[in-house]
């Protein structure tokens, strides 16, 4: 989970400006209906030059997602993504998460948001581990939430719309509360979707399982990263649908994500996954993620975009 700790500046609307500067109306739609659309992107310290991580394929999905919820972002590819290597280096950030934001902002009450201006902020802020640094190693325990994930005619799940995460905080609150790190949704059709906000990838005898986007799942960054790495270190990735039950009967089991990285999960339902800590195929697959965004492997997949 990461604090917000302001930083010097956030793009806006085409503008770098002060962090107390960068406000919105209380009766901005995005309050009222959850009208936005977002991303999560990180910036490593790539040997001692922030680099960010996928942004080619980020600000696609900000765009796809934008399509999808017929919001018109008035910026191109090429000048959000310009964007983004400006305020992390208008920060002077070593290593960043940075947010993306599209919403909608004051000028109609009402369920249409289309009369309501359409905004575009860009954030960068310091994130560590989301589950913990103890959980790259240890692992996170884990439940299966009683909150669900709703189908595709309901929720347009492989775009990233602010107003759907309600879903999800329902799913990370209940975990809390009931003394977990994190929680897993079940779709519609009672195979295992995906984390609060991460995908999900389990282990059997070598192989590697992970539900496909008709489980109402995120269409991941990081996950298509995983997948990729997997294969080229000469895994068998299967994209199936996978029962409840596959969980517990898993070698291993780890979340993916652009805050989660690469996280074991130890327990689920108080059931031991494997040994009870991160497993050999994960351990293999931290390394060399982390390698490469570290810049001490090549970066062989060109994940990353330095920030010069």
């Amino acid at each position: 989970m990461a604090k917000i700790e302001p930083t010097k500046f956030i793009w806006m609307d085409g503008t770098l400006v002060p962090w107390d500067e960068a406000t919105v109306h209380v009766s901005a739609h995005v309050l009222h209906y959850g009208s936005s659309v977002f991303e999560g992107i990180r910036a490593y310290d790539c040997q001692g030059t922030p680099a960010i991580f996928c942004l080619d394929a980020h600000v696609r999905r900000l765009f796809d997602s934008c399509k999808v919820y017929r919001m018109d972002i008035g910026f191109t590819p090429e000048e959000i993504k310009q964007a983004c290597i400006e305020t992390v280096k208008a920060n002077e950030l070593p290593t960043a998460y940075i947010r993306p934001l599209v919403f909608r902002g004051s000028g109609s009450i009402g369920v249409d948001p289309r009369p309501s201006p359409v905004q575009v902020i860009i954030m960068t802020i310091y994130m560590g581990k989301y589950l913990g640094p103890e959980a790259i190693e240890q692992g996170a325990d884990v439940c299966v939430s009683s909150w669900g994930r709703l189908g595709h005619n309901v929720f347009p799940a492989s775009a990233k719309i602010g107003g759907q995460y309600i879903n999800s905080q329902l799913m990370k609150m209940e975990a809390l509360v009931n003394g977990y790190d994190e929680a897993i949704a079940i779709d519609e059709n009672g195979f295992v979707s995906e984390g609060s906000g991460e995908n999900l990838f389990l282990v059997r005898d070598g192989e590697i399982y992970t539900p496909p986007l008709a489980s109402s799942i995120l269409r991941g960054i990081t996950r298509q990263c995983v997948i990729d790495l997997a294969r080229d270190l000469g895994y068998t990735v299967h994209e199936a649908f996978i029962p409840r039950e596959m969980l517990y009967m898993a070698d291993e089991v780890f979340f993916t994500g652009t805050a989660a990285e690469i996280s074991p999960i130890r327990s689920i339902d108080r059931i031991t996954i494997g040994e009870g800590r991160r497993g050999p195929v994960t351990e293999k697959l931290q390394k060399e993620f982390f390698g490469i965004t570290s810049g001490e492997l090549p970066d062989r997949f060109n994940w990353l975009t330095p920030v010069r």
